[in-house]
């Protein structure tokens, strides 16, 4: 029997930096012009850009206008309040992220550079020393609470929604005053912690309703199932800028003059949340719909009646699957608050087209839109960075 012989492997290039750009970006001769030709551009765009920033950008006006773009018109000596509300925040979000993360390492590269990153901003900014130290003591504090969360047992981290939603009712006490405090106007919140306030609240109400909206819309009752696609259809079919022009002007003009005026904040958090809920109503739908019919079967077969299926079997499978498509309604809700300044409202945009009103800061666009933009970007890419851990720890797409 003639033997086959044994040939031995092909012979590969070793994974040199020179090799991947041969192969990937000089493999033939129009891959080469058009390397270079790009490299041109970015490296003239850069130059451009870095040139601005250095010697033509006034970056004074985001300096004089920190605390506008950060907290409004919101009375200086109660700030003490909102570091306390920013130090509950970060105390919690530690607890809670460091429990999430207890099977990776602890200090992770990318979570060294971020914790340095912000010990670095805090200090080189340019505030105050108190407000420095604050910020730093807030850092350290969040890092602690992140690796005791490690520690502590996911059996009493059960308890962690609910420590949140107990935690609301002390932080709105702290920014809104009253019960002997002075009590500061929802006309003086202004700045991120208007955005945020709005963006955090509206999700919190949007999503019951909308989990809500989607299961009434596929009710086996004729007449929940019709008031569900009413809503849904009709608000899906007006833009939002309509809805909050009528919470913010019309509402009042048809309300009896003996009624109160409702708060403005209550009027635009009210807007934002019954437009996302509308949206996210559609969204848990298509999970619900995703969901096997082999489940729902073999729920029934053991005596589960239909809430207890609903609420143990579908929902969570619904939900499960449509996990990214509930974090971009709640990315596209958090941006969606910048349409209020439209309304005199001085949430993030509302701060910047006042500051750009002012004489002595005409023309500063680029400086304060980047600026805005930047902090946009920070509290979206972490939203996103959460939703995509949560479908890793979910396995959605994997099984």
């Amino acid at each position: 029997m003639e033997t086959v012989p044994i040939l031995p492997p092909p012979a590969t290039e070793s994974p040199t930096p020179w090799n991947w750009a041969r192969k990937n970006l000089f493999s033939t001769w129009y891959n080469s012009i058009l390397t270079v030709v790009c490299v041109i551009i970015a490296f003239q765009t850069i130059k451009g850009i870095i040139v601005w920033a250095t010697t033509k950008a006034q970056w004074h006006v985001l300096e004089a206008n920190l605390p506008l773009f950060f907290v409004g018109r919101f009375p200086s000596e109660s700030y003490w309040r909102l570091w306390i509300v920013t130090a509950i925040i970060s105390l919690l979000g530690g607890l809670t992220w460091g429990n999430i993360q207890r099977q990776e390492r602890l200090w992770n590269p990318p979570l060294l550079i971020l914790i340095g990153a912000a010990v670095v901003g805090a200090v080189i900014s340019p505030i105050d020393l108190t407000s420095r130290l604050y910020l730093l003591g807030i850092i350290i504090a969040a890092a602690a609470s992140y690796a005791i969360g490690r520690q502590i047992s996911p059996k009493i981290m059960d308890w962690m929604p609910a420590i949140w939603v107990l935690s609301f009712p002390i932080v709105l006490w702290l920014i809104k005053g009253g019960l002997g405090w002075a009590e500061v106007s929802t006309n003086d919140w202004g700045g991120l912690v208007l955005t945020l306030f709005l963006a955090v609240i509206s999700i919190v109400l949007s999503f019951p309703l909308g989990v809500l909206l989607a299961l009434g819309r596929q009710s086996s009752l004729p007449v929940v199932r019709l008031l569900s696609t009413l809503y849904i259809e009709i608000i899906r079919g007006l833009p939002l800028i309509g809805i909050l022009f009528l919470g913010q002007v019309m509402l009042q003009l048809f309300l009896p003059p003996e009624y109160p005026k409702l708060d403005r904040v209550i009027r635009a958090i009210a807007g934002l949340t019954l437009f996302s809920a509308a949206y996210l109503a559609e969204n848990v739908r298509g999970g619900l719909q995703a969901v096997p019919r082999g489940q729902i079967e073999a729920a029934r077969s053991i005596g589960l009646n239909t809430p207890l299926l609903t609420i143990l079997i579908v929902l969570p499978q619904a939900l499960r699957i449509v996990i990214p498509a509930i974090g971009g309604q709640f990315i596209g809700l958090f941006m969606d608050t910048s349409l209020l300044s439209l309304f005199g409202m001085l949430e993030l945009i509302g701060i910047s087209r006042a500051v750009l009103a002012n004489p002595s800061y005409i023309g500063r666009y680029a400086e304060v839109y980047i600026f805005v933009g930047i902090i946009y970007w920070i509290f979206c890419y972490s939203m996103s960075l959460a939703s995509r851990k949560i479908e890793r720890t979910l396995g959605v797409g994997q099984r």
